[in-house]
């Protein structure tokens, strides 16, 4: 149901900020939202596409402070049941940003949980023309426009690593050469997984650990690693 309307109540609850934050994003038209009988709304659809690129804006203390909201509902390790060596690529071809696309889909394709690639595709690519997932580092988050339980059989991640940056739209005007593919059909499963990656690519040293690895298995151990310290951190 990418439509379902919520009120302001369950809208921070979803977004995981307090009431008071969300009013004040909405009294300076920071947030997308519709005014229905005289009464805010929210769309399911807009919220998530405001959340996540407002997700891969944060650093520092907003991000800890909105990763440790989301993280509430979440116990114990979540990149071992997320992420599998099958699943990574450690040796992408692609050269160019719709490639890139297309290549990661055939690898989510390998884990046999996805159930209809060409509308992944599509809504990756209108993911990537209403704004990049690329992020300072020479990483980039992808994940599809819309998520809908009929897309994957459950969620997980792809992973792959160009040898060669690709451009993809990085605010900092880098190359990148790390993508993960956020399969998620649960929007909250979704901004969890999104606002834990950025933790640990900011607070870790994730992004080294998967250039330096040798293997696909050797990503996967380098994934689990950055988590691992990541909740060790205060």
């Amino acid at each position: 149901m990418p439509y379902k309307v919520f009120n302001s109540d369950e809208a921070a609850a979803y977004l995981h900020v307090p009431r008071e934050a969300l009013d004040r994003l909405v009294k300076n038209k920071e947030v997308p939202f519709q005014v229905q009988a005289g009464r805010v709304v929210f769309t399911r659809y807009d919220i998530d596409a405001w959340a996540s690129q407002r997700i891969l804006r944060l650093s520092g203390e907003k991000l800890d402070e909105y990763h440790q909201a989301a993280s509430v509902e979440r116990h114990g390790m979540v990149m071992p049941l997320l992420v599998q060596a099958p699943w990574v690529e450690p040796n992408l071809k692609s050269r160019t940003a719709s490639s890139v696309l297309r290549d990661m889909v055939k690898v989510a394709e390998r884990s046999q949980k996805t159930c209809d690639s060409p509308q992944l595709l599509k809504l990756l690519e209108e993911r990537e023309e209403l704004c990049p997932t690329a992020i300072p580092g020479g990483l980039a988050l992808l994940h599809p426009r819309q998520h809908a339980p009929f897309m994957f059989m459950e969620t997980f991640m792809a992973v792959g690593r160009t040898a060669s940056g690709v451009p993809f739209g990085a605010p900092d005007g880098e190359l990148t050469d790390i993508f993960f593919l956020i399969c998620c059909g649960d929007d909250r499963a979704h901004l969890h997984t999104l606002a834990l990656l950025c933790a640990m690519c900011q607070k870790t040293a994730l992004l080294s650990g998967i250039r330096e690895a040798g293997s696909a298995a050797g990503i996967v151990d380098a994934i689990v690693k950055s988590e691992v310290e990541l909740l060790k951190k205060p």
